[in-house]
């Protein structure tokens, strides 16, 4: 019976690291993969890193799940279809889902039209 008790839990805890281990991450918080996401533009201003940016610099908001205070000031590169943006991290996005963005107008556009609203990205600091 000790010896079931003993296999039981020894599973018990395989299982649970495999689960802990194998659970999904944020990609940006990985250090070196890409995450994938929406994105969309806003009009700046006043952002969660304490700086006022304009509509025509190349800066993002990540998600609030993704937002780290150490992340302000760090660069990211946005990928859609071929084409590319560094842009800075200045804000917070609170209606974003994990991995989605909000690009200032001026780095939206560097990937697409305005018009468009909303671009599947990929995305890694630089």
């Amino acid at each position: 019976m000790a010896l079931h008790k003993l296999f039981l839990m020894m599973v018990s805890m395989a299982l649970l690291l495999v689960a802990v281990h194998g659970a999904p991450m944020n990609l940006a918080r990985r250090g070196g993969a890409e995450s994938s996401g929406k994105a969309t533009y806003y009009n700046t201003g006043l952002g969660s890193c304490g700086k006022t940016n304009t509509d025509t610099q190349l800066v993002v908001a990540l998600s609030a799940s993704d937002m780290k205070k150490s992340y302000c000031g760090k660069k990211i590169k946005v990928m859609y279809h071929g084409k590319s943006v560094l842009a800075t991290v200045v804000d917070t996005c609170p209606g974003c889902a994990s991995g989605s963005i909000d690009l200032s107008p001026a780095a939206f556009k560097a990937l697409g039209n305005l018009a468009a609203g909303v671009l599947a990205v990929k995305w890694d600091f630089a």
